[in-house]
């Protein structure tokens, strides 16, 4: 499989498997290429609509010229072992995939680091650092996660505020799925009432609300039975000192 960054000519071919309709995996496949790594270049350039494969090749450049120092500065004091490209493109991707569920961009990358951190929580300051952009910019995307309920914000011994993410997100997003399949379900028994029993119309809404009261339950039973596996605390593997939170 190749490595290194896409070429003009693949991005040429992503954006014709996107005119034609093709999945990320399958254009991935054509190209040899991880689904993660074309999910992450089509929404990092516009998305799926926008994407163009000559703006797409110049935004990496500058992408690459304005960060080369500051990625440079930060494999180097980086203690735990990790290897730092490797850990920016995962989160890049981590993030693709939060936009992909309807995220904005920047909100999906602070929700991506917060998620690939140690302690699970950054400052302000940190999360700027990491993602280099401006404060201002980190500013409204953790005031949308927090009024999302994704994260929250707490003071640490040196009173500085600091961005938690919340480890019962998925459980709270596979309840938010079951509500919105709820109204669904009363929706479409008011078209039952509205068309008239036995009709083909309202038997179509019928079978449409027994389906999603289905989903629904199959959702929160499997959410409720699931949730303690959010709070679970992984076995520590040899090696790895214990004693508080790792850094990043």
């Amino acid at each position: 499989m190749p490595g290194g960054r896409l070429t003009q000519q693949e991005r040429q071919q992503i954006a014709l498997g996107l005119a034609d309709g093709l999945a990320y995996a399958e254009i991935g496949r054509r190209l040899d290429r991880p689904t993660s790594t074309i999910t992450r270049e089509v929404m990092r350039n516009g998305g799926p609509a926008a994407y163009r494969p000559d703006l797409a090749q110049r935004a990496t450049g500058t992408r690459a010229r304005r960060r080369r120092p500051a990625a440079d500065a930060r494999a180097a004091v980086r203690g735990d072992g990790r290897d730092a490209e490797a850990v920016r493109d995962y989160e890049e991707a981590f993030a693709a995939v939060f936009m992909q569920s309807g995220l904005p961009r920047m909100t999906a990358r602070v929700l991506a680091a917060l998620y690939a951190t140690d302690a699970g929580s950054l400052t302000a300051g940190e999360l700027a650092e990491r993602l280099q952009v401006s404060p201002g910019s980190i500013s409204k995307s953790v005031a949308f996660l927090e009024g999302q309920s994704l994260i929250r914000r707490e003071r640490d011994d040196r009173r500085r505020e600091r961005y938690i993410v919340d480890d019962e997100l998925w459980y709270q997003s596979m309840i938010a799925a079951a509500k919105a399949n709820e109204q669904m379900v009363v929706i479409a028994r008011q078209g039952v009432a509205v068309l008239g029993p036995g009709t083909p119309a309202a038997a179509r809404l019928e079978n449409v609300a027994r389906f999603m009261d289905f989903v629904s339950e199959g959702i929160v039973r499997a959410a409720e039975q699931a949730r303690e596996i959010l709070l679970s605390v992984p076995a520590k593997p040899e090696g790895v000192p214990g004693g508080g939170p790792e850094g990043d």
